[in-house]
């Protein structure tokens, strides 16, 4: 695979700092990876884009999924995690997942987090959807994700690792063979406010999450923009399966027009008995699935979404009154909080809930040991495409992806290292380009994107809303090329205009993959193919970015993804879109 040769404009790196890896993001694929590799020996940065405990791990409420209670076994995680993921899930990835998961949450553990106990001293674990046994661990009730990243935090502070705090990395830097030699990035609020500097390194793992914010309603920090994605995808990287955005069915609902962040409601509320009913108080999940409220998600939004069309209502209630105030005060105190502060007492009426944009099942794509088609570039977390989510995530698998594959890829980096598959020395990146390289879009296209987004790549889709979508996003990104080649002019760089640009990409990306894709499976739900077809669409669509800046499309041929290896191309000749 060679690079498109694509740069976001900026200015040419005024300063640089040398490593042997550098790691993009600070959630718990990004810190284990880093404490994991700087164990190892390896010279390891840490860069993040905004404080080290800012990303959606620290949001994440319901906890950590894996087979540690008694009578539960990895085969039968494997199970629910390939029922949850509709047929698309890499099973090897999924076995991997919940094998060495067990061992890497006592890791985790040891490295400082500490998880809610039961009376008896064991591990308190709950349910979720999907889920048929008592299988996840959670903190502080429901602060599961501010447990973990507070402990992986201190331990990456008492090692003393080099972090980049507050750095949005623009560009993948390859060296003259084609292979990875750093990162390109803008330190924000030090000099000037487009400064630019890079860390040059043989490798890069990017752990830089989801990319909710291409929605105008989303459970994902406002940081959440596709960043990794969109630089993956310049530097010549496959990326797959972006069409299975997971909505998630329970997110506070604060009104028709409330846009960015939403609060969560966890799954976990449901896990311990609360029920989903219409105005009426009608419970509606009975008879749709045999695990009622805790089905899979997508089976959940997809009840939540009919039952609002059919009674022209704008969202549905969460009714866990039964649950008393003193189990809402231990056990889920942060929504508590986050449900008052709104106005609402969920210990005394039922909370109103609608699907909002909440997890990326697909990304760049990468095998079993993290690594994508781009020599020397890593990818693990949300960012990630490792087959184990399938066509829809099962719930809290993704803090478990996580720390497993960041620390495979750990051991991969180091080994190579070792065997000198990976430079030793730190390589020498091509040359910062003399003229831009990619148009920026003003900040103002965010808004636009997200409401072109969710009209029309939102919970339900279709042929003619896609259509809509892409014309107008084709429309965005012609006129930013226009402005360039015709004047010479694009938006000033800064970090508005450089996230607003990322969101396009991946928005164009994803559009094209729902379009391409005529079926309806797990998360992706279209309106005018409403049948599961596994004869024709039991495969996966990849993307890449061609030179010209074009979409090349292609699915694979059989369920499992070809292997990553480095300069291999498509066996049949893409699409150009």
């Amino acid at each position: 695979m060679t690079s498109t040769g694509i740069r976001l404009h900026a200015p040419a790196p005024g300063w640089a700092v040398a490593a042997d890896v550098v790691v993009v993001g600070s959630g718990v694929a990004g810190l284990t990876a880093a404490l994991r590799c700087e164990a190892a020996g390896l010279t390891t940065v840490v860069v993040t884009k905004a404080r080290l405990d800012d990303g959606s791990t620290r949001w994440a409420q319901g906890g950590i999924a894996a087979a540690l209670g008694e009578g539960d076994t990895p085969e039968q995680h494997l199970d629910d995690t390939l029922v949850a993921g509709a047929g698309l899930c890499d099973e090897e990835a999924v076995r991997t997942l919940v094998t060495e998961g067990p061992d890497a949450v006592r890791r985790l553990i040891a490295t400082g987090a500490h998880f809610d106990e039961s009376t008896e001293g064991g591990l308190a674990l709950t349910r979720e959807g999907g889920h048929h046994r008592r299988r996840i661990a959670h903190a502080g009730g429901d602060a599961t994700g501010a447990e973990i990243s507070r402990a992986l935090v201190e331990a990456v502070r008492a090692r003393g690792l080099r972090t980049v705090e507050n750095a949005l990395v623009l560009d993948l830097l390859t060296d003259a063979e084609g292979r990875t030699a750093g990162v390109t990035l803008h330190v924000m609020g030090e000099g000037q406010h487009d400064g630019v500097g890079a860390v040059h390194a043989p490798a890069v793992v990017l752990a830089t999450g989801g990319m909710g914010q291409v929605f105008s309603a989303t459970t994902n920090p406002s940081v959440s923009t596709g960043d990794g994605v969109a630089l993956a995808l310049r530097a010549g990287a496959e990326v797959s399966d972006l069409e299975f955005v997971q909505f998630h069915p329970t997110v506070l609902f604060l009104g028709p027009d409330a846009e960015g962040q939403q609060p969560l409601v966890s799954e976990a509320v449901r896990g311990e008995g609360a029920h989903l009913v219409d105005a009426g108080g009608v419970r509606f999940m009975q008879g749709q699935h045999e695990l009622a409220e805790l089905a899979p998600r997508d089976i959940v939004a997809k009840a939540i979404t009919r039952r609002m069309q059919e009674q022209g209502a704008e969202h549905m209630y969460l009714d866990a009154r039964h649950f008393g105030a003193d189990m809402w005060k231990h056990r889920f105190p942060t929504i508590l909080a986050a449900c008052r502060a709104h106005g609402i007492d969920p210990v005394t009426e039922p909370i109103p809930v609608a699907p909002a944009a909440h997890y990326a099942s697909g990304g760049v794509r990468t095998d079993a040991h993290g690594r994508t088609t781009v020599p020397g570039l890593y990818a693990c977390g949300e960012v990630a495409c490792t087959g184990v989510h399938g066509a829809n995530r099962l719930a809290s698998n993704s803090l478990l992806e996580g720390l497993v594959y960041a620390e495979r890829i750990a051991v991969d980096i180091a080994t190579g290292h070792r065997s000198d598959t990976v430079p030793a020395r730190v390589p020498a990146p091509l040359s910062h380009p003399d003229r831009p390289e990619h148009p920026l879009l003003p900040p103002e296209a965010r808004l636009t994107i997200q409401r072109i987004m969710t009209a029309g790549a939102g919970v339900l889709r279709s042929a003619d809303s896609l259509t809509r979508a892409a014309d107008r996003l084709h429309r965005l990104h012609t006129e930013a090329r226009e402005a360039l080649h015709e004047n010479g002019k694009t938006s000033e760089p800064g970090v508005d205009t450089w996230e607003a640009t990322n969101l396009l990409c991946v928005a164009r990306v994803l559009v094209t993959a729902a379009a391409r894709r005529e079926e309806t499976r797990g998360c992706h739900w279209r309106e005018d193919h409403a049948d599961r077809d596994d004869t024709t669409w039991r495969r996966h669509v990849v993307v890449r970015l061609n030179p010209d800046r074009a979409l090349a499309v292609h699915t694979t041929d059989t369920p499992e993804f070809p292997p990553t290896v480095h300069g291999a191309q498509p066996t049949h000749r893409p699409q150009e879109q």
